[in-house]
């Protein structure tokens, strides 16, 4: 493991798999259509294997890795994927042997010149590099996204690491030596009961750092504010627009 690691989830891995939202379906069979093959996909900083999921269904085999061990002990097995604990500056594959890699919402946690380097040591010639990001939901009914994004910024905002900053730029202004290439708009849509947001808000890394420093849960706090608003069996359209950076390996 890195000595750089900054790990903000491990205590939070089997909440981060069971509430974080899954991508598109549309974004890995574009993915695969852009690829000089798809034989081999690496999914880098993988967590509990959102994407690598999605990614088998385009991929003749996954390889993913995370610097925790206790993301890859969470995530679900697959014929397809192989699970790796490994940092993303280091992840023992092969000279020129991947079609596509790709980091989903962990970019920022990266030493990108050591990384951008082993991108280009085990990426095939034309092999592809996509890095994509999130940053706050947005929720249909407009007094509940109230509440969410004042919890966001306020209630959890103090607790939010540095990178996150990196997050809400959508990545723009980090460094990418790759061939730039425009991706197609994705966002990612789910009708969400309260529940379900309340256990995506739990599986943020600042919700446990405030946890830590106050003691208090602070979903809690807001499942009380939401209570006259929002029922147990009501659910409403909520959304992520998805920013990237897609790019060829430079020959």
């Amino acid at each position: 493991m890195s000595q750089n690691f900054k790990d903000h989830f491990s205590n939070v891995a089997k909440t981060y798999a069971s509430y974080r939202p899954q991508y598109p379906s549309e974004l890995y069979a574009w993915l695969a259509s852009i690829s000089p093959n798809t034989e081999l996909a690496w999914d880098c900083a993988c967590g509990t294997g959102q994407a690598s999921l999605g990614l088998a269904g385009q991929f003749q085999r996954v390889i993913a890795t995370d610097a925790s061990e206790q993301q890859i002990a969470s995530a679900e097995a697959h014929t397809k994927i192989q699970w790796r604990v490994a940092p993303a500056e280091a992840s023992g594959l092969a000279d020129h042997s991947v079609d596509l890699i790709t980091v989903a919402q962990a970019l920022h946690w990266f030493e990108l010149d050591k990384f951008y380097a082993e991108a280009q040591r085990v990426l095939k010639p034309n092999g592809v590099l996509a890095v994509w990001t999130y940053g706050v939901l947005k929720i249909a009914e407009p007094r509940i996204d109230a509440l969410a994004q004042d919890f966001y910024s306020h209630t959890v905002g103090p607790y939010w690491p540095p990178e996150r900053a990196i997050v809400e730029s959508g990545y723009r202004a980090l460094a990418f030596p790759f061939q730039e290439l425009a991706a197609p708009k994705f966002s990612m849509q789910l009708n969400w009961s309260k529940a379900q947001l309340m256990g995506y808000f739990r599986s943020w890394s600042a919700t446990d750092r405030y946890l830590k420093a106050r003691g208090t849960d602070p979903v809690s706090l807001l499942e009380e504010q939401l209570a006259p608003i929002w029922d147990e069996t009501t659910s409403y359209l909520t959304e992520w627009p998805l920013a990237f950076r897609v790019g060829r390996k430079l020959v």
